[in-house]
């Protein structure tokens, strides 16, 4: 059966559901919904030439701090998945369709956030197309809402040259939530980086601050509608 109040997050890396909409969630999470997030790829392997190379020591603690940012955020339950970091091309499609399938099916969530597919990153792309097809509107369908997010240092760095571009038409407040949203994101202390950096804290809040400004208060996330089915 599924509950009005579950929302599910997914992320192609870990860090994507903090800078995305990591203070739209921490206030729903407050306000009593059920949050679930989903990490689909590793992300760490990528630095390396040949991802068996990779540190598995460095994977762990990676997962661990995905999930010290998930428990800040007041999620239920994180899933955290494998997939081969920025190289989510490598991949069936359908074999990232089926672990969201898989997702929906179990928690079925009435409001999905995920990627935008304008973005650089081929990762977020693939989440994007892989979300869609999950949640294609036939009956029984249980997510009646789909946001997509912005992810700092991937969707502004395309420059708009990959359609679509994102263009927000919904502007959350988190006015009481960017605080819990910094937090979380220095949890993943090889991720940030140092001002101006996009992912750097300063520059988070500065465009936390002028989302905010556009929308009419002090600190706000945007997203964009993909679609949206009201009873």
């Amino acid at each position: 059966m599924q509950s009005k109040n579950t929302c599910l997050v997914i992320a192609a890396h870990p860090d994507d559901e903090v800078l995305g909409c990591g203070g739209t969630v921490a206030g729903l999470a407050r306000a009593g919904q059920d949050l679930y997030i989903a990490v689909l790829g590793e992300g760490v392997t990528s630095r390396y030439e040949k991802r068996e190379e990779a540190d598995q020591a460095e994977i762990e603690k990676l997962d661990i701090q995905c999930r010290q940012a998930a428990e800040l955020l007041g999620a239920k339950e994180i899933f955290r998945y494998q997939l081969p970091d920025n190289r989510f091309d490598t991949v069936p499609l359908l074999k990232i369709i089926k672990i969201i399938e898989e997702l929906i099916d179990r928690l079925r969530p009435r409001v999905v956030y995920t990627h935008h597919g304008g973005d650089l990153n081929v990762d977020h792309i693939l989440t994007c197309r892989a979300v869609l097809t999950a949640t294609r509107s036939v009956p029984g369908q249980p997510v009646k809402e789909i946001y997509s997010f912005e992810v700092p240092s991937s969707t502004e760095w395309a420059f708009q040259r990959f359609a679509p571009a994102f263009s927000p038409n919904v502007f959350v407040d988190i006015t009481g939530t960017l605080d819990v949203k910094i937090e979380a994101l220095k949890r993943y202390e090889n991720e940030i980086r140092p001002f101006p950096h996009p992912r750097s804290p300063e520059a988070v809040k500065a465009l936390s601050t002028r989302w905010g400004s556009l929308a009419g208060c002090p600190a706000a996330e945007a997203f964009e509608l993909v679609r949206a089915l009201k009873p």
